[in-house]
């Protein structure tokens, strides 16, 4: 009999990128891993040591690829930023992510939710924000010895890690950097963008306008 030899290359992968779920069950949930994710990054993109990633599995324990978690939106100050198909902790100096979101969807059940807040408070996650945005209701948990406890009021709560607002209004959730910009969705960043892009015309218009003006009086605006 002959023995056929199977490289590793050839074997089944005992990390998976892939979990098989969907990142969101419906636009909404999907609108707001986005907006979490993108708007966290814009925030930490001059820190090379802030890692930001959405719905991205994450392995704490090597050897043991059954125990896994995808937040949708997790942050990891102390790693570098680079692409990855999964975060395996034991390659990554053993640093845990230290704040994790997640985005409800009528899919959700309470025995998952309870799965994620038992892997969470286990592995060491610092701050978990939970979001419902049907119900808009929005939950928090931060670390108290070995266990995340219930923040009493979020309304006006800083994250103590990542130095970001929550507002709840009637309507939704708003979102706050340290230096008081809102997170913007990438339509209103846009029209943002556009805004300002039409104000430095109109500005560049005007100067010339006055340059005509002064040209036409025998000044040359160069030599001013």
């Amino acid at each position: 009999m002959v023995q056929q030899l199977i490289s590793d290359s050839q074997l089944p992968e005992q990390y998976p990128d892939s979990d098989g779920q969907p990142m969101a069950d419906n636009t909404k949930q999907f609108r707001w891993i986005v907006v979490i994710k993108e708007n966290l990054e814009r925030l930490f993109a001059g820190n090379a040591n802030v890692f930001v990633a959405g719905d991205l599995l994450w392995y704490p324990v090597e050897g043991n690829p059954k125990l896994r978690q995808a937040p949708d939106v997790m942050v990891v100050f102390g790693r570098p930023k680079r692409d990855r198909g999964s975060y395996r902790q034991w390659l990554e100096d053993g640093i845990t992510p230290q704040v994790v979101f997640e985005i409800l969807s009528p899919g959700n059940r309470s025995g998952e939710m309870l799965r994620k807040l038992n892997f969470y408070q286990m592995h060491g996650v610092e701050e978990y924000y939970i979001y419902n945005p049907d119900d808009n209701e929005l939950t928090g948990l931060q670390r108290s010895g070995k266990a995340l406890q219930l923040v009493s009021d979020m309304r006006g709560w800083i994250s103590p890690a990542l130095g970001i607002r929550f507002e709840l209004t009637e309507e939704t959730l708003e979102i706050y950097r340290p230096d008081g910009e809102r997170f913007l969705t990438y339509v209103e960043l846009g029209e943002l963008l556009e805004a300002e892009r039409k104000l430095r015309q109109a500005d560049q218009q005007r100067i010339q306008a006055l340059e005509e003006q002064l040209r036409e009086l025998g000044v040359n605006p160069e030599s001013l």
